[in-house]
């Protein structure tokens, strides 16, 4: 037996009466629309709940599906002591969701526990639950900050283990929309909540869920979004599915978006392939892109690709431009997958005879040594994007007044701690922001007297 639906519910704990003492009433609507998922639910039976949440553990590279036979919970943190969860694991289903994924080497399983109590994320929707239907065991899977493409794999490779378990299952995608909705709300706002709230329910509404993969990461993080990653899951469970899709409703009276959605598949569909029509589609994009990058990006993709796949170092080949092989400066190689970044490493100033040879060893140290980020593999090749600065002369600055974060790169130096930011960089949108970041990547303490340093670069796609 497959997933036999889906639901996607937000998790604000004022919604359970003992935390909410009246403030509950706020959003009754989502109640109403809650309880009608705790019944539907309850009417299909299922042997098992699974619930994405992203307030379980949470790695950057790693889904984190929480082990042992069962966990308890309460919501003390919420002041209310007295609401407890104690629920059992299907352990045995855990234990096939696992199995794929180690079959294929991805990254997800039951490593790395550091809390085992329940989350909000898991206990709101059970706390609906509950009030309805006692039976079934659960599965909590925590978000990761891979890709939307894992996530969706995720989703498959659940849909693939429940089929083969021949359990009824059913999937919670637990996670609040656009926490920026207003301005009287604990986060404010921002002109992207709005916008995410009514993409995200005109998408889920209609069961659109390749245009999931169309979220821009820095569109979502300015939204303050919550539950994207968890609604890319459930939408991975259906993969090859027509889903028949129903909006129950959406509030954003609290300034936090909080929308409730089900979903029950139908027939199959081949065109509703849509990870593999995506990734087929930024193959497409990565092979023109390729062939209309200039020199110094085909050279750093050179390197990389000689570098991942044989560890094999490349000589400068012939016929490149004089100023590669006549200037020295420093460079900078960041490597895109997804649009997420994968790997960025350079110089400040030059290292090596030529712009040639410092593209190239910086090229590899990107591919590999990027100490935040594994090394790439032969297979991720035919996505990546890859671009390159090269950079001008750092100048001595007096004050951030003389910054410009389209314009200038960044250097923020404390005795030997030093942080550097390049300029143009998607959400760094400000001159505070900008020395923020160079400031922390350089491990220099916000009480710590900085000197700030300026640069230019060209950069080449």
């Amino acid at each position: 037996m497959s997933v036999l639906a889906a639901f996607m519910v937000p998790h604000p704990p004022l919604i359970v009466p003992a935390v909410g003492r009246g403030g509950e009433k706020e959003i009754l609507e989502t109640t109403r629309a809650y309880t009608q998922v705790a019944e539907e639910i309850a009417a299909l039976k299922p042997d098992t709940i699974i619930i994405t949440s992203p307030h379980s553990i949470m790695y950057s590279d790693y889904f984190h599906i929480s082990p042992g036979n069962g966990a308890t919970g309460s919501f003390a943190n919420f002041r209310a002591p007295e609401v407890t969860f104690t629920e059992q694991y299907d352990t045995q289903l855990v234990g096939l969701i696992c199995h794929l994924a180690d079959k294929e080497d991805f990254p997800a399983g039951t490593l790395g526990e550091r809390n085992p109590e329940l989350d909000h994320g898991t206990m709101v929707p059970l706390w609906f639950i509950r009030q309805k239907y006692k039976e079934g065991r659960i599965i909590r899977i925590g978000l990761s900050g891979l890709p939307l493409t894992e996530h969706y794999h995720l989703g498959e490779l659940i849909a693939k283990a429940s089929n083969e378990s021949g359990k009824r299952v059913v999937i919670v995608a637990s996670g609040d929309l656009s926490h920026k909705l207003q301005d009287y709300g604990p986060y404010g706002f921002a002109k992207e909540g709005p916008v995410y709230d009514s993409r995200i329910m005109d998408v889920c509404g209609k069961a659109n869920f390749g245009e999931l993969f169309d979220f821009d990461e820095s569109f979502c993080e300015k939204a303050a979004e919550c539950g994207h990653r968890s609604f890319v899951i459930m939408a991975g469970a259906f993969d090859g599915l027509n889903v028949n899709a129903t909006s129950l409703s959406h509030q954003d009276v609290t300034g936090v978006g909080y929308g409730i959605c089900t979903f029950y598949p139908q027939d199959e569909n081949e065109n509703r392939h849509f990870l593999t029509a995506y990734t087929q589609k930024l193959e497409s994009e990565c092979i023109k892109r390729n062939e209309a990058s200039d020199d110094y990006v085909k050279l750093a993709r050179a390197s990389i690709e000689s570098w991942v796949k044989g560890r094999h170092q490349i000589s400068v080949p012939d016929g490149l431009p004089a100023e590669m092989l006549n200037r020295a400066a420093g460079t900078f190689v960041s490597i895109h997958k997804f649009g997420r970044l994968r790997g960025c490493i350079g110089t400040i100033a030059a290292t090596q005879d030529n712009i040639a040879e410092e593209i190239i060893h910086n090229a590899m140290s990107a591919s590999t040594r990027d100490n935040r980020f594994d090394p790439i593999t032969e297979k991720e090749l035919k996505y990546l994007e890859i671009s390159v600065d090269v950079l001008g002369p750092t100048e001595d600055i007096d004050s951030p007044d003389q910054l410009d974060v389209k314009r200038y790169g960044v250097i923020v130096s404390h005795g030997f701690k030093r942080g550097l930011l390049l300029p143009n960089l998607d959400g760094v949108d400000s001159i505070e922001q900008q020395i923020n970041i160079a400031r922390q990547k350089g491990g220099i303490d916000a009480d710590e007297p900085y000197k700030l340093q300026r640069f230019e670069v060209v950069r080449h796609y």
